[in-house]
């Protein structure tokens, strides 16, 4: 287990960069939109590359939400169907959970990396402004390597798996002295 503290407290600094190449995301992609509806007051004419530049944000924005909500436990999560499961199907259920994630995380590194290193495109914002496909192409396996290092965390990133202030080890014991029809 000490090797899992310092894993565990890279898992939290990646988490806490991650929220703010998130909010930066953000923040650029409304400075473009601004930027354009401002020119458009003023002039009467539309800038044509806002657009097309504020979109590029978007898979940035999406995927690292993806990893930072995977770290708080805010994922979809059935809770009606794991309150009602037995002991042993509750903790079967919860490990394959993570075995799930472990597995799509290894995929977005493993098929993201191949995405991104065959990107080969230029997209076009304007005359002037040309981006490199490789700018949203590595957010794929980042994303990935961020989800399997979010894995040291364990049950920890099932917090809310059943609700805000159950946890899963609780659950578990609470259901031992339970009784089925």
């Amino acid at each position: 287990m000490q090797l899992l503290q310092p894993l565990r407290r890279l898992s939290d600094w990646v988490n806490q960069a991650a929220i703010v190449a998130c909010v930066a995301c953000v923040m650029v992609m409304l400075g473009i939109s601004f930027t354009a509806f401002v020119y458009k007051l003023v002039t009467g004419s539309s800038l044509s590359w806002t657009y097309s530049l504020a979109r590029l944000f978007l898979p940035w924005i999406g995927f690292l939400s993806m990893t930072i909500s995977l770290r708080y436990g805010e994922h979809v999560a059935m809770t009606l169907l794991v309150r009602s499961l037995p002991r042993a199907l509750l903790t079967v259920s919860a490990g394959l959970c993570l075995a799930i994630v472990a597995l799509f995380g290894a995929l977005l590194l493993w098929y993201g990396w191949s995405y991104f290193a065959s990107a080969r495109q230029v997209y076009m914002v304007s005359d002037q402004i040309q981006v490199s496909a490789k700018f949203t192409a590595i957010v794929v396996p980042l994303s990935g390597a961020i989800i399997l290092l979010h894995l040291v965390q364990g049950f920890d990133l099932l917090e809310h798996f059943i609700d805000d202030d159950t946890l899963i080890e609780e659950l578990i014991e609470s259901n031992d002295g339970e009784t089925r029809l």
